[in-house]
């Protein structure tokens, strides 16, 4: 029955394909058996007593990479799964179903044994077996990761509210020694009902979200900031990391020995493993002079192709806001998020060489 059950899936998905499915393409572009490898490293609850067994590795993260390409949430993306047969199909799987808290549980699974960014050096490891290795030079940027900064009350407001609570419970306990014929039933709940309504406690200190403000022009953002370096031939994306809002970009180098480092002004007389190539940045006492603004306009010019990635991470995939409090988890969504965009740019460098 499950093979009928198969056998129709696939007659059906290939009218999809036939009108252009680009899951098709992107499964056939990269060698997804390679992830397995860190099965054993990431699966750590095997034992003698069994229980339920895991969900193959590859499907998991194929999951992942269908959250991210279509910017889902976990309960929407086991409901798309369940009905598009094009995901069933790119999953490779028409029975097992990953529902939203496994989903969820693997990437915690992935933070807790600190093994996710061993996909993305497995995904660099494919990258240059196929002849995209970099060579000439690599460019280097960062982009503000949105998130919502939630509301933390004052230590002020909190003192007021313990007085304000323990002045109240004092009043019952005058109230109380006056009325010797109270209706002690009536009492409890009146005491039940002031409880409920207070508020929790909650130390000053402890961290609603692990982002932080930052400002920019005139505006201002909160939440995380995207670091990324690409080559300036393929524009593939070679490495990433994750930071919190306010961290300035040129503290975070990504540049690669014996390889210039294009980048903006921001990144102006910032130390870097490759050679600097930087814009330079006037100062109050020094302005550019000729032979600077002309190589601030060379190197512009080199660098304008990482706006391109941003464009596609926010603007096709919606990778500009997260949901998430931490910069662990934060971070496992922005690898995904580079991950699509390696994989539309292979599928871009693959339509190339075929012409």
């Amino acid at each position: 029955m499950r093979t009928l059950i198969d056998f129709a899936i696939r007659e059906e998905y290939s009218r999809v394909k036939a009108l252009g499915d680009d899951l098709s393409e992107i499964e056939s572009l990269i060698n997804w058996d390679r992830f397995r490898i860190l099965e054993p490293l990431i699966y750590k609850n095997r034992t003698s007593r069994g229980g339920r067994p895991n969900i193959d590795i590859v499907i998991m993260v194929k999951a992942l990479v269908l959250q991210s390409w279509f910017s889902l949430s976990d309960p929407e993306l086991q409901r798309q799964v369940t009905d598009r047969i094009s995901f069933r199909v790119f999953l490779d799987t028409t029975e097992v179903i990953p529902d939203f808290s496994t989903v969820w549980l693997f990437r915690e699974r992935l933070i807790e044994c600190g093994r996710y960014e061993d996909l993305w050096k497995e995904l660099q490891r494919q990258l240059d077996e196929m002849g995209f290795a970099v060579e000439k030079g690599t460019i280097q940027d960062a982009t503000f990761i949105l998130s919502d900064p939630g509301q933390k009350r004052n230590k002020k407001d909190l003192q007021g509210d313990d007085k304000k609570k323990d002045q109240d419970s004092e009043a019952i306990k005058i109230k109380t020694s006056q009325i010797q014929d109270f209706d002690k039933d009536l009492l409890n709940i009146s005491n039940n009902i002031i409880s409920s309504n207070a508020k929790p406690k909650r130390l000053d200190d402890d961290p609603i979200n692990e982002g932080s403000w930052a400002k920019k022009g005139s505006k201002s953002f909160f939440g995380y900031k995207g670091h990324i370096l690409i080559d300036t031939k393929h524009h593939l994306i070679r490495k990433i990391e994750t930071t919190t809002a306010s961290l300035h970009d040129s503290q975070v180098d990504l540049g690669i020995e014996g390889l210039p480092r294009y980048a903006d002004k921001g990144y102006s007389g910032a130390k870097t493993r490759g050679y600097d190539a930087a814009m330079k940045k006037a100062a109050r006492s020094h302005k550019l002079g000729i032979k600077d603004i002309l190589r601030n306009k060379r190197i512009s010019r080199k660098r304008s192709h990482i706006e391109r990635c941003f464009a596609v991470m926010k603007r096709a995939h919606n990778a500009g806001r997260v949901y998430v409090t931490t910069i662990a988890r934060a971070g496992i969504k922005f690898l995904m998020n580079s991950i699509v965009y390696n994989l539309e740019q292979l599928k871009y460098l693959a339509s190339i060489q075929s012409t």
